[in-house]
């Protein structure tokens, strides 16, 4: 097994508004699907099919938003403060800034949806 984790889903509330979220904090475009169900995924950008590593929004899919649980800590990028900046004005609050941990940096944010998300790098 190559990696613990190959997908993950961030249940959303407000599909449009999650996905603007995270298209400002990422800075990449979602792509959404509409599914036979009525519900809705949106792929994060950055998905490498060939390690299998992704994720997506979630809507109409049985989960429920929580910043209590699971956290989930997307790839920082060369700076955390780049993601991490544009979370209050894109809707959501930061809760832990750039901090240093064992391995590197990461940041924590609750989503617009209340989803509790953190950011990483080495």
């Amino acid at each position: 097994m190559a990696n613990s984790i190959n997908w993950f889903e961030l249940p959303a509330t407000n599909f449009s508004r999650a996905v603007k979220f995270y298209s400002t904090i990422l800075e990449g475009t979602i792509q959404v699907h509409e599914l036979d169900n009525g519900g809705k995924m949106g792929l994060l950008p950055n998905f490498d099919q060939e390690k299998g590593i992704g994720g997506h929004i979630g809507f109409g899919l049985g989960g429920q938003p929580s910043e209590n649980g699971t956290m989930v800590y997307l790839n920082g990028g060369n700076d955390l403060n780049e993601i991490l900046n544009k979370v209050d004005e894109a809707g959501g609050k930061v809760l832990l800034p750039k901090t240093a941990s064992p391995g590197g940096f990461m940041g924590v944010f609750l989503d617009t949806e209340g989803n509790r998300v953190a950011v990483h790098n080495p």
